[in-house]
């Protein structure tokens, strides 16, 4: 008997409470066995009131086996006899549109192949399942099962798939399954070199690297979708000083930066090799070839393993993306400018966020503008 009362078969892959006993049960795919549920002690899930203990107890156990969703055919679609739309559908059509965005430059690269990867991971997991029958407790367990993924990389994944079935309900109808799945919340973003870590970086790679590293951390620019992509003619030469226009394909914005002296001495060297009009961007490996995400990731990993900060708690979750942490930090924190911190508007301004976005990745940690008010309203004098 059911938690329903009703006599029948049970659902596969289901938690589900027998009367008879008072605990709760699952039935593995392919067997008629009924497997109780057990909690973290050992104990079994008693109590029809407990099907949140007897679900979670459910998950505990397909992480650690290669549980798979079972695909059911969809009724509607039967009867009408056309094509169902498949999660493989979804992902395939979403993928098409991304090759077509690449080649007109709407979106990056590097996005495009990201969504490829964890789209073929889904579908390797889901994508016989008709999109009728998906639910989102599917997506939690699959993110959940690659232990190692990061916080912001299921951000990231999660926000891909949200992605795919948005466009088919956008663009073909399908009702969208995940409407409501949650992302994980962003971290904020507080790693940063200290002048020493800075210094070490620059005496343990060549020439090439150090230029690129040197003017990241001078910049705040985003390593690879800015910086790496920077040409002499976005250049521009005032009374006042060297200003750079900076495109980004993440925000698809355009912004007007000034740079400082030792950032325009190093850009006025590469020019002589990257001139105006030569559309060549100006930082460049040893190769003589653009800075790629994949190459600049690759040599930050081998410099890490050669100075040990591999094996550093604190050191090894270093990037090249760390560069533009550090230029929030020391621009918040007043390290070019005798200690007084900028505003998170000019920093926002600077860096190409919203100053919502600003704040929240560095504001609350670093923000003298921040701070200070609240040691002000305590009466705490400097």
């Amino acid at each position: 008997m059911n938690s329903t009362g009703k006599r029948g078969r049970q659902r596969h892959g289901s938690a589900w409470y027998w009367k008879q006993t008072g605990c709760w049960y699952f039935t593995p795919t392919g067997t008629k066995k009924r497997v109780p549920l057990v909690d973290e002690q050992g104990r079994r899930i008693r109590g029809q009131h407990s099907k949140q203990a007897a679900s979670l107890a459910l998950a505990r156990i397909k992480l650690q086996t290669d549980w798979r969703p079972e695909p059911e055919t969809d009724p509607a679609a039967t009867a009408l006899d056309i094509e169902p739309w498949l999660v493989a559908r979804v992902c395939s059509v979403y993928l098409a549109r991304g090759e077509r965005r690449v080649q007109v430059g709407a979106i990056v690269a590097e996005y495009h192949q990201s969504a490829v990867r964890y789209l073929n991971e889904l579908c390797k997991y889901c994508g016989a399942l008709p999109v009728s029958g998906l639910k989102k407790g599917h997506i939690q367990f699959w993110v959940d099962s690659h232990s190692k993924w990061r916080p912001a990389t299921q951000r990231n994944v999660i926000g891909i798939v949200l992605a795919a079935f948005n466009h088919a309900q956008d663009e073909y109808g399908i009702r969208n399954p995940l409407r409501g799945l949650k992302k994980p919340p962003s971290t904020p973003r507080l790693q940063s070199f200290s002048p020493e870590d800075e210094h070490a970086l620059y005496a343990s790679t060549d020439g090439a690297f150090q230029d690129f590293l040197f003017v990241a951390i001078h910049t705040g620019l985003r390593p690879f979708c800015e910086l790496a992509k920077l040409t002499a003619d976005d250049v521009e030469l005032t009374p006042r000083g060297m200003l750079w226009r900076v495109y980004s394909s993440k925000t698809k914005r355009t912004r007007k930066i000034p740079v400082r002296p030792e950032v325009a001495a190093v850009v006025r060297r590469l020019m002589k090799t990257a001139p105006r009009g030569s559309k060549t961007p100006l930082w460049r490996n040893s190769q003589n070839n653009p800075w790629k995400k994949v190459t600049g990731r690759a040599r930050f990993l081998a410099l890490k393993r050669k100075l040990g900060w591999d094996s550093d708690a604190v050191r090894r979750g270093f990037s090249c993306y760390t560069c533009r942490h550090t230029f929030a930090h020391r621009m918040l924190s007043g390290f070019w400018n005798r200690g007084a911190g900028c505003s998170i508007e000019v920093l926002a301004e600077l860096m190409g966020n919203t100053p919502k976005v600003a704040f929240d990745h560095y504001g609350r940690e670093w923000g003298q503008h921040y701070q200070e008010p609240l040691w002000a309203a305590l009466g705490t004098g400097q």
